[in-house]
């Protein structure tokens, strides 16, 4: 029998949920058994996707603490998943303690955690909001104090294989570029066509027509989403590469870039 709290109105624990596989991945116990099945399918082909789920957690929190460090104080994280620690609030508190975070999924489960982690700190607001809606959310980032004539960081890690192709990423990326101020940075992730053949085909046919669904694209696909921005060294590259010269490779390739807008 699970010992599964109950799912909050509204919820299907049924189906697998990206936020919650991740969840779980990180080693959270914010998740449900289908969850954990399709985790526990991805860790029996490749079970480095534990460690790259952290790797992936660190390229997050390493790219707001690079922007903080260039000056930036306003930041936007969409997609931003279950709260875990360290975060990016965490994070980009530590550098100015007045910088201003948006907080943004999708997923009502998503933001009522986060409400429950950050509530009445200072600086931090959790918005319910989605991606492939970029006018919604940019209408609504003064709610976070977020001032788009001036630069922000753009955090979109964990969050663009989750975008169909029917669902227009680079359309929705040139919107994006059309607010963001001149000096504003863009961190993302994306899952590789060049990742293990049969870990893609494990993971495309578990999470199809769920939340989780999953899309690979290769490189080139990847960079077309960002066109117009200015990609930093060393590209759009494994994650690990960002972190460490002596990172081990992983069978899922989870490819990393920060870009700016001139």
């Amino acid at each position: 029998m699970s010992n599964d709290r109950p799912a909050p109105e509204g919820v299907d624990p049924t189906k697998p949920n990206a936020a919650r596989i991740y969840n779980y991945l990180l080693g959270g116990k914010d998740n449900y058994e289908a969850d954990r099945m399709v985790a526990q399918r991805m860790l029996s082909i490749a079970p480095d996707n534990r460690t790259l789920a952290t790797l992936s957690r660190a390229f997050l929190t390493g790219s707001a603490k690079m922007a903080a460090e260039t000056g930036i104080r306003q930041f936007v994280d969409i997609g931003s998943g279950i709260p875990a620690s360290p975060s990016v609030y965490e994070t980009v508190m530590a550098v100015d303690p007045d910088s201003r975070l948006a907080s943004i999924d999708y997923d009502p489960v998503v933001i009522a955690h986060t409400n429950a982690m950050f509530c009445d700190l200072p600086g931090v607001t959790p918005m319910l909001g989605d991606f492939r809606e970029p006018d919604d959310i940019i209408a609504r980032l003064p709610e976070a104090g977020i001032d788009l004539s001036e630069p922000i960081a753009l955090l979109l890690v964990g969050l663009l294989h989750f975008v169909l192709e029917d669902e227009k990423p680079a359309e929705v990326m040139a919107r994006l570029h059309e607010v963001m101020a001149p000096g504003s940075y863009v961190a993302f992730t994306h899952g590789a066509t060049e990742s293990d053949k049969t870990w893609v085909q494990q993971t495309v046919t578990d999470t199809v027509g769920s939340t989780a669904q999953f899309v690979f694209r290769s490189r080139a696909d990847v960079a077309t989403i960002f066109k117009g921005f200015d990609l930093l060294d060393p590209g759009i590259v494994p994650v690990q590469q960002w972190l460490s010269d002596d990172l081990p490779d992983t069978r899922m390739v989870v490819l990393g870039g920060i870009c700016r807008k001139s």
